[in-house]
């Protein structure tokens, strides 16, 4: 079986980052979704839930940081095409998130990022299979 990932974000609005994330394209699991937190379905293998701060404050003794302020994580997933990183990118500021530094581009490697409604950083990248180096 696949280890699957479950990244755990604290977010202000549940029904505003629900709507937000909609826009860009994701679904969530009605099964793990209640008034405190919902499961987003990035891939079959990668998820976030996204939690209210009062039922993130569950998980852990410490401070949740100011996402806006502070960065406490990148998550950086992957594309099929430099054109789906720049599609993904303007859906989120479309959606009311914001960009803070133009795309990098590497020639094999393009990415690019936004800041949700909370400040947590999305970043999205594509990479040529080709420049791959198996090891």
């Amino acid at each position: 079986m696949a280890t699957k990932i479950f990244v755990n974000l604290p977010v202000r609005d549940l029904k505003k980052s629900i709507e937000f994330f909609t826009k860009l394209g994701y679904s969530f699991n009605k099964q793990f979704t209640d008034e405190t937190a919902t499961c987003m379905v990035i891939s079959e293998d990668i998820y976030a839930m996204l939690l209210t701060e009062e039922k993130f404050k569950q998980f852990t003794p410490k401070e949740i940081c100011d996402a806006t302020k502070q960065t406490e994580v990148l998550i950086c997933l992957s594309c099929e095409s430099r054109s789906q990183v720049d599609e993904i990118i303007g859906k989120a500021v479309a959606a009311g998130g914001a960009t803070y530094k133009a795309p990098i581009d590497y020639g094999f490697m393009y990415g690019n990022a936004f800041h949700d409604l909370d400040g947590h950083t999305w970043e999205y990248m594509w990479m040529d299979p080709a420049a791959i180096q198996k090891g």
